[in-house]
């Protein structure tokens, strides 16, 4: 006994950044040397399937118990935080129209690959974010269906603010504390469920996937990266006037880093979190603004959406007129927020991008080679940019240690 607890002490007192750093180089030499031991890879499977699990339950009891004890106030914070998304989203899309403009990409016809549900607009996207506001209590929360966890966290919360005793608050607060402990818990264990990833990723992908898709890859992902490290730091710069590239790389290195590879906003909104309280947030802005965020701020899906449709229109001799592009910034900045809750979001929203500029559906089969590297990155994108509008938010109301801005490890 006392030499395992000796072991855990050692394993919690070297960081954990150094610890994934490792999992993740284990992972990529396990599948090198032994790419048949499938059973590495399910602890990236009970990783990411223990964030999923616990992030619905952590949204509600944290945004309820924030707001029965009269702490959090639904005020124009939160009205920033949208615009913000909204913001980051539409650059996004119109970042990625104007770098496949410049610099375009062909590639030979693939098999087409169509979506299940191919929605009619704009109109009936935006119907399904509505009917998830008021979708049921209990199934919002078992399907992750965070815009109708949001909406009924606020609502209990608020009722319980004006009914419940101080016994009952207390024990709301309490509860909310231990499911943050357990989260801690989970993302304690990340280097394992990093292993695991790495290693499925590895042993599934081969190599001709780059060498046909390799311009198309390098203009996605360099758009992405120009995103992340560009855009997103001058939005920083312009708002709070200081040096943003120490809350940047902080922000991929803990939180893009677990979202690249669990491939899910949803199962990384316990490591958003987690961010944000170490970077001294208001606890009462971020279990609102990053569960928000992981539904409705899509920076990596709209750059993917952008590049998708001007890259097919250039593979099947289709010219899109000026209008036509301003279309498309239009429909994958609206689409991104619509399409909440939505199974196959990616493939849907696409499917509604191309159908707004009249490409056929067909020409999803184009990109879908490549979706599961590029939702990889795009995933890394999305909650990176989730983070850093909450930060900028939380600067304005003076609930943000400065010292993150002068961090260099």
């Amino acid at each position: 006994m006392k030499t395992l607890k000796a072991a855990v002490a050692k394993y919690n007192g070297i960081s954990l950044i150094l610890r994934i750093l490792v999992g993740l180089a284990v992972g990529v030499v396990l599948a090198l040397v032994a790419p048949g031991a499938g059973w590495v890879a399910e602890f990236g499977n009970l990783f990411v399937g223990a964030l999923k699990g616990i992030a619905p339950v952590l949204v509600f009891v944290i945004v309820a118990s924030a707001l029965a004890q009269g702490s959090s106030r639904l005020d124009r914070r939160f009205g920033t935080v949208i615009w913000l998304y909204m913001l980051t989203t539409f650059l996004a899309a119109a970042i990625a129209v104007m770098t496949s403009f410049l610099f375009p990409v062909t590639v030979v016809l693939a098999d087409a690959a169509q979506s299940d549900v191919v929605p009619q607009g704009l109109g009936e996207v935006l119907s399904t974010l509505l009917t998830n506001f008021v979708a049921n209590p209990v199934a919002a929360i078992m399907n992750g269906n965070y815009i109708g966890i949001l909406m009924w966290a606020c609502l209990f919360g608020l009722a319980m603010k004006r009914l419940g005793s101080d016994t009952t608050k207390n024990f709301m607060a309490n509860t909310a504390d231990a499911v943050s402990t357990i989260v801690r818990w989970i993302i304690n264990l990340a280097p394992f469920g990093i292993m695991g990833l790495v290693f499925a990723n590895v042993s599934d992908n081969g190599l001709s996937i780059f060498t046909q898709y390799g311009r198309l890859l390098l203009l996605l992902v360099g758009t992405m990266l120009l995103m992340a490290l560009v855009i997103n730091p001058l939005i920083i710069f312009i708002y709070l006037h200081r040096n943003p590239y120490p809350l940047v790389l902080r922000c991929l290195r803990e939180s893009g880093l677990t979202a690249f590879f669990t491939r899910s906003s949803a199962a990384n909104i316990p490591v958003n979190m987690s961010l944000c309280e170490k970077l001294g947030l208001d606890k009462d802005i971020y279990s609102v603004s990053i569960p928000l965020g992981a539904t409705i701020n899509m920076d990596g899906t709209s750059i993917m959406q952008g590049v998708a449709v001007v890259f097919a229109a250039q593979a099947f001799g289709i010219h899109l007129s000026p209008m036509d592009y301003v279309t498309v910034i239009g429909t994958a900045t609206l689409a991104s927020v619509g399409t909440a809750g939505v199974p196959s979001v990616g493939l849907v929203t696409l499917t509604m991008v191309f159908n707004s500029v009249g490409l056929p559906v067909e020409a999803i089969g184009l990109i879908m080679g490549i979706d599961r590297i590029l939702d990889m990155t795009r995933t890394a994108v999305n909650i990176t940019g989730d983070a850093v509008c909450t930060t900028i938010v939380a600067h304005q109301n003076g609930a943000l240690d400065k010292s993150v801005f002068n961090e260099t490890d």
